[in-house]
């Protein structure tokens, strides 16, 4: 039996004021960004770009955040005396990322499960770890393998296993133009790797208890 919980939305907090430095860099970084709207035929004078080169900078602030957090979230455990060994899963983790490859939004969906052995983690840990991977330049492959990474590493679980699904606009928007098309990636470590303990998990997924937002 499987112990599942529904992520809530994380919580966000108002950016801290600039130091000068910050300012600067911000100021260089508009002036950047005009140059390129401007070399792309961009009228900046017009009246509804006017000042977007800078909440452009403000907005990749805010959309890169992980890159400029001193560490990733901590994950905060706990004993586990009566041993509890099913799989604890926390699923339909919403995030927002931004693909490297063309600095278009990708969103979606993790589902994040593990098999304790001595500690339980707080649940919403594991949310703050989707969050932390998801704000930076990404791709979908490498966030999957950094979230399963990181559970991995400082649980130590019996057994982790992510799945990530999402839609991007570099296909949705360009390119093929394929909307509402879904990717779907995955990563499995220790007991998750036995084809019955991960179907247990993708089946749970499939059901309607796990699609609930």
């Amino acid at each position: 039996m499987s112990d599942t919980r529904s992520a809530a939305l994380l919580e966000f907090h108002a950016p801290e004021p600039e130091t000068a430095p910050q300012e600067a860099g911000a100021n260089e970084a508009a002036a950047h960004f005009r140059a390129a709207f401007e070399s792309l035929g961009l009228d900046m004078d017009e009246p509804n770009l006017e000042g977007t080169e800078r909440r452009v900078v403000r907005a990749y602030r805010e959309l890169f955040a992980g890159l400029h957090a001193r560490r990733p979230p901590e994950l905060r455990t706990f004993p586990n005396p009566e041993r509890y060994g099913q799989m604890v899963a926390v699923t339909d983790i919403p995030f927002h990322s931004v693909c490297a490859h063309h600095l278009l939004p990708f969103f979606g969906k993790a589902h994040v499960a593990y098999l304790p052995k001595d500690r339980l983690v707080g649940l919403s840990k594991l949310a703050r770890v989707v969050e932390y991977y998801a704000r930076r330049p990404q791709i979908q492959e490498r966030l999957t393998m950094q979230i399963v990474g990181l559970v991995e590493e400082r649980l130590r679980p019996a057994g982790t296993m992510v799945v990530v699904q999402a839609r991007h606009f570099c296909m949705e928007m360009r390119g093929v133009g394929k909307a509402g098309a879904v990717t779907t990636t995955s990563a499995v470590r220790g007991a998750f790797e036995d084809e019955r303990t991960r179907q247990e998990f993708l089946a749970l997924l499939r059901a309607p208890h796990g699609r609930e937002a």
